[in-house]
């Protein structure tokens, strides 16, 4: 209930910021253009989501006679949730990871990567699937695609309203404090919607990682996977699209920023780790497992 009501929190901040940055641009209608502009992107990006995850994984759909046991899993967790069966995609990536999309219950995909398949038992794999399938039922590919396309209309209007302000002379009557004002706004505005477009995404794994516990009545099995999937991310690379990489149950691009970790080991490295949290689509892994293991599925 607190993650829902946090995500629902910040979802807010995100609408208010992108009608802040339109009434930058245009006062009263510009703050009608960035409302359109915002649940334009969004309703493209949550209609289209599916296709384009997919697509970039470049995943292949198998079926039961394919992978028995892997249908049967899902076959068995889904009846459990009282969702339909989504279809199941394979991805060739040799990281560990995985993933779900689609615009709804009734139109959704999960994909497992080759590399999960071949370092993990069924008892990990089931409890990364049910982290997935939690990600549908929670409605999460819509709250994160709404968040990224608000977030993406909140940069396109800080382009459009520095371009008005420093090019046309917009506001010049109003003496050049009011410019200067308005040029560090609108260049904290992008900082602020991505802080709060990851926020968005850190909550909604916390929320996966306890409906999947509780659907399967315990946290071990996906405790467990995380804890494999933490170390694999951190030493076998993926070619993952970074605006692909939130959909992933583990940040799959964690080799490069464990590279950047090493390179920033003496002096700041703890600071320098500490405020890159800030802007990780994920939250801690020893958290996430933390949580799953402290916690009592079974009632």
């Amino acid at each position: 209930m607190y993650n829902m009501a946090k995500t629902a929190a910040l979802l807010g901040l995100l609408c208010g910021l992108c009608v802040t940055v339109g009434g930058l641009i245009g006062h009263e209608s510009g703050i009608l253009i960035g409302g359109v502009v915002a649940f334009t992107i969004a309703g493209g990006s949550y209609w289209f989501s599916d296709k384009v995850a997919i697509r970039s994984a470049r995943a292949q759909e198998v079926s039961a006679a394919d992978m028995p046991q892997y249908h049967e899993i899902m076959r068995e967790l889904c009846g459990r949730a009282n969702l339909p069966m989504p279809k199941l995609y394979i991805s060739p990536n040799m990281q560990p990871n995985a993933f779900a999309t689609g615009r709804n219950p009734q139109n959704s995909a999960v994909c497992v990567t080759r590399g999960l398949l071949r370092v993990m038992d069924w008892r990990e794999i089931r409890g990364v699937l049910a982290h997935e399938l939690c990600h549908i039922r929670n409605r999460d590919i819509l709250i994160c695609s709404v968040a990224s396309a608000i977030g993406t209309a909140v940069t396109l209007g800080v382009q459009i309203a520095m371009y008005m302000t420093v090019f046309t002379g917009r506001d010049d009557r109003d003496g050049g404090g009011f410019i200067v004002t308005q040029l560090l706004a609108l260049l904290l505005a992008p900082i602020a919607a991505s802080l709060i477009q990851f926020a968005v995404s850190r909550s909604r794994e916390y929320q996966a990682d306890a409906s999947a516990a509780k659907l399967m009545g315990d946290g071990k099995p996906l405790a467990d996977a995380l804890e494999r999937l933490e170390s694999y991310s951190k030493r076998i690379a993926s070619d993952v699209n970074p605006s692909q990489a939130p959909a992933y149950i583990v940040n799959p691009l964690k080799s490069q920023a464990a590279g950047r970790q090493r390179s920033n080991r003496h002096g700041s490295g703890h600071t320098v780790a500490r405020y890159a949290s800030m802007f990780s689509t994920h939250p801690p892994t020893s958290e996430r497992i933390r949580r799953l293991r402290s916690a009592d599925w079974s009632t």
